[in-house]
Parts: C-alpha cells; structure tokens; sequence
C-alpha cells in the first residue's frame, strides 16, 4: 500500500524473506480472500455466525503491469474519489488523449510521426504527457535521429492492463479501411 508502483513478487519475496513461490502463493490467497473466497462451504454456517463473511473487500488485489497493487474496489471508485481528489480534478484534454493513442498504438514514435498522424504541432502535448509519467523516451530513430516515445509501466496502470497487447483493437471501429496495408506500413498498425 506504500508503494507508489506495482511490485514485483521478486521485490515482495526480497522485502519480506520469503521465497518467490511463497509469495506468488500468498498473493493469490490474498487475492481470493480480498475477492470473498476465503470461507469453506463446510464451515459457512459457523463463520457467518462468528461476524465472518464471505463477501468481497473494498479493496482487492491485482496483476498489472508486471507487477502487485492494492485498488479500491470498482464499485466503490467514486466514494474513494471524493475522498482522494477533494473537488481536484488532473484529466487529460482531448488533444493529449489523441496523442497519447497515437503514441500506445504506434510505439515506439516520433514526435513529428505523432504530428504528422494528428495533424497539429503536438510539441507541448507530448511535453504534458513525459512529466506525467504516461510516455517515456525510447531511444532514437537510426534514420533520422529524432527521439522515439513509449507508453509507460504507469499509463498501463493507469489503464489496468498487463501490456499494449491488451489495447483494445481500433480497426471495427474504423469504417471503409479495406486495402489501407497499400498505403501505410501495415507491420507496424
């Protein structure tokens, strides 16, 4: 819960002198306990008596981005919110959140691809995204030498999702796309 990135089950082994498997075992007991799934048919009756339910927490435990963290509960997100923003709210404008897609979908990319695909200077946008957290510097174009992006391990946590492979796919959404690998680089889609 102190951790401000998820943690690996090699950081947790290390952190609490416990062999990885132990620890890979333990976090998914947590997991089904935080999930409501710690009290054994047999025993219901006599921890239902005893204040012990079997219903899920209001946090759980998750996978993400290779790693291990604590969440609140998706249907107690909003009561935490108002608790957690006090009125504050950090969202993105709609001109990050298309360049940002731009970059998930197509990293690693430059800043003058990124441009070229959204039509407008995106010099500021992606300056926003880097202190963020949610882009980071990927090394250069050998061609050109401009700087590539990347999304980070941040934005796919920020996402709830393991990799970019889980992105969820753009081209049902995209109407009259038939042939389109003749005019762009279809690899790299």
């Amino acid at each position: 819960m102190v951790l401000d990135e998820p943690a690996t089950e090699e950081e947790l082994a290390a952190g609490v002198g416990l062999t990885v498997n132990a620890v890979r075992s333990l976090l998914a007991e947590l997991q089904r306990e935080y999930n409501g799934y710690t009290v054994k048919a047999p025993e219901m009756e006599d921890a239902s008596h005893a204040g012990i339910g079997s219903s899920p927490r209001g946090f759980e435990l998750r996978n993400i981005a290779g790693g291990w963290r604590i969440y609140s509960r998706t249907e107690f997100a909003d009561i935490v919110g108002k608790y957690v923003l006090e009125g504050q709210t950090a969202r993105l404008t709609q001109a990050a959140l298309e360049t940002l897609a731009v970059i998930a979908y197509r990293q690693p990319v430059s800043r003058a691809r990124v441009s070229a695909i959204r039509g407008v200077n995106v010099d500021s946008v992606v300056r926003t995204l880097a202190q963020r957290g949610l882009i980071e510097d990927a090394g250069t174009d050998p061609e050109s030498g401009a700087i590539l992006y990347r999304t980070t391990s941040y934005f796919l946590e920020r996402m709830g999702i393991s990799s970019v492979g889980e992105l969820p796919q753009l081209s049902p959404h995209l109407p009259g796309l038939d042939g389109i690998a003749e005019f762009y680089d279809a690899g790299t889609m």
